[in-house]
């Protein structure tokens, strides 16, 4: 009976955990950056995926698409969706991704090396499928709501050589995502050390 209510009640730490994380990570998502350089302004960065790369840190990768899934449909629920829910899938995938990569190199050795090279790989992996995903995937839904030669239009804007669909991953969607990933990285490393202990109770 003490084993079956030490595990509820673990259970419920971690449910607590991950949605203050999540709620955490919705606080951070209102604040963006524009990067008028790299992308055009319908594309922002923010650190929302900060605390989705801690919490899956520290409860693993599970955890952390847990974290991305829930920030995002907090997202929806509170201050709705100016994309019809398609930047929010692309932030979920993407966060997802990320969190999950990283988590899972650092669960295999809880190092400082590893939590490093967790990070760098799941910047990458981020990268790599935000291009993909949005490629085929994310930028024709969202065509449905501003049409397709607008959207390469604003990258044009941005950079002459983005003439299509594919500069426009190139030139815009990968040099964003990593310095999306790599700016949420560093400050994973260093705050993650302050907070484990909290989140680990």
């Amino acid at each position: 009976m003490n084993r079956v209510n030490s595990k509820t009640g673990a259970s419920t730490r971690q449910l607590i955990r991950i949605t203050m994380l999540s709620a955490i990570s919705f606080l951070l998502m209102a604040y963006q950056i524009p990067l008028p350089f790299i992308a055009p302004s319908f594309i922002q960065m923010d650190v929302s995926d900060l605390p989705i790369v801690v919490g899956s840190f520290a409860m693993g990768p599970v955890a952390g698409i847990l974290i991305s899934a829930l920030k995002n449909i907090l997202h929806i629920v509170i201050k709705g969706t100016t994309t019809g829910g398609v930047g929010e899938l692309s932030n979920f995938i993407i966060g997802s991704v990320f969190a999950f990569t990283a988590g899972f190199v650092y669960s295999r050795n809880k190092s400082f090396k590893s939590a490093f090279l967790g990070l760098f790989l799941g910047s990458l992996a981020m990268t790599g499928v935000s291009i993909i995903s949005n490629y085929y995937f994310i930028f024709p839904l969202y065509s449905k709501l501003m049409p397709m030669d607008a959207i390469i239009e604003a990258g044009s804007i941005v950079t002459s050589k983005i003439t299509d669909l594919w500069s426009m991953m190139m030139y815009s969607i990968l040099p964003f995502n990593l310095i999306k990933g790599f700016s949420v990285s560093a400050l994973a490393m260093l705050i993650y050390k302050r907070v484990s202990p909290i989140l680990k109770g």
